[in-house]
């Protein structure tokens, strides 16, 4: 049987096996990877040149290699092309898109670096499994050096049409680069629409079904939605909720209704609108005032990347406003903590939340609706306000769904969400419920692996 080769940007280190992780990936893989498997990446360190030899661990049977980045690597593959070109464009930012020639040409120069480090562990059998949008050229570069086996590639987040696609000055490079891998993975019908429109308008590859047509090869295209260990996130959300820790959550809120969001933070994941639509509900719907309090957790990230920065003082100036405006001795709105939660924590605060608010402007998919929605307790559960650009939208049709550019929107679903009888926030449940059990991180993994040993 083929050894399954995964290659992430970055790689969770042997002793977070099966311990709490912020990255969703980490979590989808780490229950699917079986001993032999072999994960290859970015360590996470930045050092004075790139490595040209891997650190090798090995845990529960799996060995992790990885490499470090140099300090002007990193600048140019992670800060400028990965994260200030690609990111925004693939989330529909193009006013906060980045180009610069030599930052492309580090992209590059870091994907060539991993093929030279990954191409002397392999074996010719291996089935390559590559993840996101840092790694995009990989497939090629080990082309290039002669790897001939199967390899494919899964983009967790967006992907745009001809029309946004356009703005990047190597977009046709980079569909190019794509259809190197044997089977691209997506993570909606839409996004994988997009790719096939954009493949064959910027390339002109053939499109036969959802297969690209190019230099004798095909190239299959498949959505594959990512899921959660539904099952296993519910049991966590149920023992949660007796721990010290969500009891001191119960007795702070005084019998207040609790609505939450949690993610990094990011300016994809529409946090000033939802401040926004947050203070639109306690000026609208003045009853709601004492009676609910918003948690945010937005877990800092890439506080190196100019953006960032600047909509981590956004958010510090709403939360200031919006508590200087409501608060009352005894009553504090909006709690906003930019700490990451452990999972268990997270799970028992999804379990007690009368409200999900899961508003991003756009998103490959959010696990975070998924896993508030297994975190519900059947008999009471919550209700989860979606945007409808988020991935996870197109799999839960009954979320009360909100466009996320709409602060008055978002005020008048919490509104209904406070309101809402328990008959209905049950049956929306139910079939939420349904969706998040059928769709999950087994399925994703086993349906990605299958289509490409096909």
């Amino acid at each position: 049987m083929a050894r399954l080769v995964i290659v992430s940007n970055r790689v969770p280190p042997p002793r977070a096996r099966g311990a709490a992780s912020a990255g969703g990936l980490a979590v989808a893989l780490q229950s699917f990877v079986a001993p032999g498997t072999l994960w290859f990446g970015w360590s996470g360190r930045v050092t004075e040149r790139t490595s040209s030899k891997p650190r090798m661990a090995e845990g529960q049977g799996v060995t992790y290699a990885t490499v470090d980045l140099g300090a002007e690597d990193y600048d140019r593959f992670y800060v400028g092309f990965a994260n200030s070109s690609l990111w925004p464009l693939l989330h529909f930012r193009l006013g906060l898109m980045r180009y610069r020639r030599e930052d492309f040409e580090g992209y590059l120069a870091v994907n060539a670096a991993f093929a030279e480090v990954l191409l002397p562990m392999l074996r010719e059998d291996d089935m390559i499994w590559v993840h996101d949008y840092h790694l995009i050229p990989l497939a090629a570069a080990l082309r290039a050096r002669g790897f001939t086996g199967r390899i494919g590639f899964f983009l967790h987040i967006p992907f745009v049409p001809p029309s946004v696609l356009e703005a990047l000055p190597p977009a046709r490079e980079l569909l190019q680069a794509l259809c190197a891998y044997d089977v691209v993975g997506f993570q909606t019908q839409t996004h994988l629409a997009d790719f096939l429109d954009c493949a064959h308008r910027f390339s002109g590859f053939a499109v036969d079904g959802d297969e690209v047509v190019t230099d004798g090869r095909r190239v299959r295209a498949i959505a594959d939605p990512i899921g959660i260990d539904a099952a296993g996130f519910s049991r966590i959300a149920a023992r949660s909720t007796g721990t010290a820790y969500i009891q001191r959550m119960k007795d702070s809120l005084a019998g207040r209704a609790l609505a939450i969001s949690a993610e990094r933070l990011d300016y994809s994941k529409g946090l000033p609108n939802r401040f926004e639509g947050f203070a639109r509900l306690l000026d609208r719907f003045p009853q709601q005032q004492r009676r609910v309090s918003l948690l945010q957790i937005a877990a800092r990230s890439r506080e190196d990347v100019e953006e960032y920065q600047a909509l981590r003082r956004e958010l510090d100036r709403l939360a200031g406003d919006i508590n200087g405006r409501f608060s009352q001795f005894d009553w504090v709105p909006l709690r906003y903590m930019t700490q990451t939660v452990e999972r268990t924590k997270l799970a028992g605060l999804f379990r007690i939340a009368r409200i999900g608010l899961v508003t991003p402007l756009r998103d490959g998919m959010n696990l975070v609706a998924k896993e508030f929605v297994a975190a519900q307790d059947p008999a009471d559960p919550g209700v989860l306000i979606l945007s409808r650009f988020a991935g996870a939208a197109e799999e839960f049709d009954q979320a009360v769904l909100v466009n996320p550019y709409d602060p008055d929107e978002i005020a008048e679903a919490m509104q209904a969400a406070l309101e809402m009888p328990l008959e209905e926030r049950q049956a929306r449940h139910a079939a939420l419920r349904r969706a998040v059990f059928d769709v999950t991180a087994a399925r994703y993994c086993n349906v990605f692996v299958d289509a490409l040993a096909a």
